[in-house]
């Protein structure tokens, strides 16, 4: 065997149990559930019938719930993002020699760690009106005006979620920008120092385009997790009070197992699918094209 085909062969080796991994476990689930998302299909029955588009029909005209939950997904989106310049500058101040900056970075990063379900029971204790420490701490402090039901006030509630998902997915953005903080050789800012470059001048042409990678993973993952967020609603309030704090994962997961519609469910989770793909892809053109980066 010469040298040229056994170097082919050991490649297709070492890349056959992966790619059939993903064609099992990726490829041929989104493929039943495009099949799924065209049927009426009940969830449990051996037969369905093809319905063609009309789970997308009922979608966009049948369900105002559907569209009041993809509003409370881009609170979670916009709320993130204007917090991104606030982990940067987090991380900026991290990534400096400072006293117990190790104790700092495992603080940070340790909400991501503790599993999502915990999270979300933890906050509810926190927000519970009658003896949450939230509450509590307010009246202590003479804010009683403060008070409210943090989880049942309508007007308050997706905040009150979305200061969970920022509690517990912020220090992981830290983390990352520290992580593309700490690739930039400092010989840049040395040279920079010299020729008279102030702190901000360097972090414009020095630091935002040496992390312009970790800024696109970041946008990526605040697209992909306020499109799919659901399991801090679905633990805290159920999607209430009512459906105003239910998100369009929610939404479709209720559709599926409450509803047995996993036809209808189907194209919702097609639907959350190419926002994903859409958003992903026109933050990746902003960034590149008009952030500057």
């Amino acid at each position: 065997m010469n040298y040229n085909l056994q170097k082919k062969v050991t490649i297709v080796t070492l890349l056959f149990v992966p790619i059939s991994l993903l064609l099992l476990f990726l490829i041929y689930p989104t493929m039943e559930l495009v099949r799924y998302s065209f049927t009426n299909w009940d969830g449990y029955s051996q037969n369905f019938k093809y319905i063609g588009f009309d789970n997308y029909s009922r979608i966009i005209f049948d369900f105002p719930e559907a569209w009041h939950a993809l509003k409370n997904n881009s609170l979670y989106f916009i709320i993130h993002a204007c917090m991104i310049p606030v982990e940067l500058v987090a991380a900026v101040l991290l990534n400096r020699k400072l006293f117990g900056s190790s104790f700092y970075r495992f603080t940070v990063l340790m909400p991501y760690i503790i599993n999502g379900i915990a999270v979300a029971y933890m906050f509810t204790y926190i927000y519970n009106p009658v003896n949450g420490p939230l509450n509590a701490f307010l009246s202590f402090v003479g804010l009683d005006s403060f008070i409210t039901g943090w989880i049942s006030n309508v007007h308050v509630v997706n905040y009150s979620l979305v200061a969970v998902s920022l509690w517990r997915f912020s220090g992981v953005h830290v983390i990352l920008f520290m992580a593309g903080l700490q690739s930039i050789p400092n010989d840049l800012y040395e040279s920079a120092r010299i020729d008279g470059a102030n702190f901000w001048q360097q972090q414009l042409y020095i630091t935002l385009p040496g992390i312009r990678r970790v800024v696109e993973i970041i946008l990526f993952l605040n697209v992909s997790g306020a499109i799919l967020q659901y399991d801090i609603p679905l633990v805290i309030t159920g999607g209430g009070p009512g459906v105003e704090s239910s998100t369009f994962g929610l939404f479709a997961l209720s559709t599926a197992f409450n509803n047995n519609s996993y036809g209808l469910a189907s194209a919702m989770a097609i639907v959350l699918l190419l926002l994903v793909i859409i958003f992903s892809n026109l933050q990746q053109w902003l960034v590149k094209d008009r952030g500057g980066l």
